[in-house]
């Protein structure tokens, strides 16, 4: 009997999840589906810029388990671009990464899923209802806040 497979963690879950090629019918086309999961590893990586270390530590896989779903995303989305197949995002084994917030009034500790579109200035604590809610977990760095600085990787590389 195989093993089950991991869930790995995510961060981000698209609004759109159909993308084709202009003027041609979707139920024309072939589809190339890209999982969740597939997904996450490309926005990492080459969205963030990330070192692939960095990218297995966030989603919470091993090195060689990342490298395998980056090279089956970017393997899928070359087949589309270069086919012209439509790409279907969807499915997969994942688990929605959790922001965790502590209220400043009452010490409350809350967790709210990334992808809500609530950041901490915008949130109140569910327990007391005051808007004093800071951020805690050690993960999550916002823009301006990240731990390498402005110029030092990612999108500025130079």
């Amino acid at each position: 009997m195989p093993r089950p497979p991991k869930f790995r963690r995510v961060e981000f879950l698209p609004e759109v999840t159909v993308f084709k090629p202009a003027g041609v019918p979707l139920r024309e086309l072939e589809e190339e589906v890209l999982t969740i999961e597939e997904l996450e590893a490309l926005r990492l990586k080459d969205l963030e810029g990330l070192e692939q270390e960095d990218c297995a530590e966030r989603m919470q896989v091993s090195r060689p388990t990342f490298q395998r779903v980056l090279v089956s995303a970017r393997g899928k989305v070359a087949r589309a671009l270069v086919g012209g197949k439509a790409i279907r995002v969807e499915g997969g084994n994942y688990r929605l990464a959790a922001r965790r917030f502590q209220c400043r009034a009452c010490s409350h500790e809350f967790e709210v899923p990334f992808g809500t579109g609530q950041r901490g200035i915008e949130m109140v604590c569910p327990q007391c209802g005051a808007q004093q809610v800071h951020r805690i977990d050690q993960d999550g760095h916002g823009f301006g806040n990240m731990p390498w600085g402005r110029h030092g990787r990612g999108w500025n590389r130079g």
